[in-house]
């Protein structure tokens, strides 16, 4: 039996992504043959791919692509961060918020696509990704912003490759104004909007049952008062709160004695026109995605020795 490294399977893990004890069971298999060892994971991939679908995805990246006045983004999830920095994954993921540009916005529209280069669909292609590389993977969401005048600007924050990070917006803004003064300050805006994740754009776009929740928890807290002073307690509350929440009544974070609305009345000016945004999207990696704990990196490296 040939001599498997620790170099060995490391440079097989690099190359496939697939995880360490899979990497040198396959080099065992093998007897070594590093080529060999990823055919041979590539078909175990694919004999188990269907059971890695119970395992929970919640790292991996988001991915933004933009063409002036329309963008998309996407979330492709994965097991691990360390899969996030593999060439495959990344390229995947790229090319799906490209895909996402030309198809309708939705998540099925995106799986059924024909991925480039290939005569296979997106779907088809996550699933031989994931036989290669030995890891439950999904493609979790996608959505579309469009103008008819203006530009769609974006920020990836955390960005690891171009386009690709844990944190991706796009803001969508609505003007005749200077294409590059607008393209300026929608990235200052989204970049705004990584920082401070608002819920909506004006408190007319916040769920009714966020609005109620919070309602509830202001009369809790002032129980007791008449009627009048609690309606009048509820209303300054629920202003007080669509300022933290809501973007358009937001401090800017880079300008914090003004709100954003203040900063697109100020724009016109310089831009030659009224700017409006129209509307905005964040996605934040994993987000509400319950992860498992589980043996970190050094007890997974420790378990080889055994």
């Amino acid at each position: 039996m040939a001599n498997i490294t620790a170099a060995l399977v490391k440079e097989l893990r690099e190359k496939t992504g697939a995880g360490m004890m899979d990497c040198k069971g396959a080099l065992n298999e093998t007897n070594g043959d590093l080529e060999a060892a990823v055919d041979w994971l590539r078909k175990k991939g694919l004999a188990k791919a269907a059971k890695k679908a119970g395992r929970v995805a919640a790292e991996g990246l988001v991915a933004v692509e933009s063409a002036g006045r329309h963008a998309a983004i996407v979330e492709v999830n994965s097991e691990t961060d360390f899969v996030a920095r593999n060439d495959g994954f990344q390229t995947f993921s790229r090319e799906a918020a490209k895909l996402a540009l030309n198809t309708d916005g939705t998540l099925e529209g995106l799986q059924a696509a024909t991925f480039p280069g290939s005569s296979e669909t997106v779907q088809e292609k996550l699933s031989n990704l994931i036989a290669t590389i030995g890891e439950n993977m999904t493609l979790r969401r996608v959505a579309k912003l469009e103008v008819a005048k203006g530009v769609i600007a974006s920020y990836v924050h955390g960005q690891i490759s171009e386009g690709l990070g844990k944190i991706g917006v796009l803001v969508a803004l609505e003007s005749e104004g200077d294409v590059e003064f607008l393209s300026t300050l929608g990235r200052q805006i989204a970049m705004h909007i990584a920082a401070t994740s608002p819920v909506a754009l004006d408190a007319s776009g916040v769920d009714p049952a966020v609005v109620e929740r919070e309602s509830n928890i202001l009369r809790e807290k002032n129980a007791g008062k008449p009627d009048h002073v609690m309606a009048k307690i509820v209303e300054s509350g629920l202003k007080s709160y669509y300022k933290e929440v809501t973007l358009l009544e937001q401090p800017f974070v880079h300008d914090g004695s003004k709100t954003i609305t203040q900063v697109l009345k100020e724009a016109a000016g310089k831009a030659g026109g009224e700017v409006t945004i129209k509307g905005f999207i964040r996605y934040a990696l994993g987000e509400g995605i319950e992860k498992e704990e589980g043996p970190d990196f050094a007890a997974e490296v420790a378990s080889m020795s055994r």
